[in-house]
């Protein structure tokens, strides 16, 4: 008789061999693009910090400059994780208030109004554009910090924080960048901060999404790497198949993120 198997976490990667993985993949990336180094936007949380400590293995210090780009609803701590971070991988870091570069926009865009999610990606656009302006200007790559679980779920702004030139972490769920974080020995307080993107006062990834990363990264795993049915998985972690056909719809509907743009076909 089969036994049922059972999902109580995603099956835990090797993270010795993720690391060499991951940073072997950045330095070929350096070396095929001919590319004099990195840049990446520091932001004190998880994500950015554990590709940070990635980086500082692939490429030499000196050849890493961290953005850190706060605004307004950006907290204090946030800035001063991002600054500890630099300066513990030894790289250089530069600090740019964005704050008046999202408020020109209201002077000179006659649209231009309170609409939160507008606004939010308009942060996250306007550091991309900070970021491709270092890029060019010294030739490095731009290093995006999105995770499996973001990108599958499409939570991230196009043409923003996912404008990037590689993605260490992008075949990494949320629960396998804690792993890794943690192998690196990431700071405590940054491995137990509560993701958020700081888009909005009080913002949160988890109350954005509608669901914590933990059962999302279960959601995501059975549904995508298991190839199990909405019933199935509802059944396996008795939850409702009305949440899990929530995750499947935001699946399907941010498909055109990971997309090159549609053309519309002549010949």
């Amino acid at each position: 008789m089969k036994m049922q198997k059972k999902f109580k976490a995603v099956p835990r990667l090797d993270e010795e061999q993720s690391i060499e993985i991951i940073t072997k993949f950045v330095k070929n990336k350096i070396k095929e693009s001919g590319a004099e180094g990195l840049v990446i936007g520091l932001s004190g949380g998880l994500d950015s910090t554990t590709t940070a400590y990635l980086c500082a293995r692939s490429a030499k210090s000196e050849k890493i400059l961290g953005l850190i780009m706060p605004t307004e609803t950006t907290s204090p701590e946030d800035v001063e994780d991002a600054v500890s971070v630099a300066r513990e991988l030894g790289i250089k870091y530069e600090i740019l208030n964005i704050e008046k570069l999202t408020k020109t926009f209201s002077g000179i865009c006659p649209h231009f109004n309170n609409d939160k999610l507008a606004n939010a990606n308009l942060k996250a656009r306007l550091r991309m554009i900070l970021l491709y302006y270092h890029s060019n200007s010294m030739n490095r790559l731009v290093v995006g910090t999105g995770n499996r679980t973001e990108l599958l779920v499409g939570y991230f702004t196009k043409y923003g924080d996912g404008g990037v030139d590689i993605l260490p972490l992008g075949d990494l769920y949320k629960s396998d960048v804690k792993s890794i974080a943690s192998y690196l020995k990431v700071p405590e307080n940054i491995l137990k901060k509560v993701p958020t993107a700081g888009l909005w006062s009080g913002q949160t990834d988890e109350d954005e999404l509608g669901i914590s990363y933990e059962l999302l990264d279960l959601i995501l795993y059975q549904l995508i790497d298991e190839g199990l049915s909405e019933q199935k998985v509802a059944w396996n972690l008795k939850i409702s198949l009305d949440e899990v056909l929530r995750i499947k719809k935001m699946i399907n509907v941010s498909q055109h993120k990971l997309l090159t743009p549609s053309i519309a076909r002549i010949r």
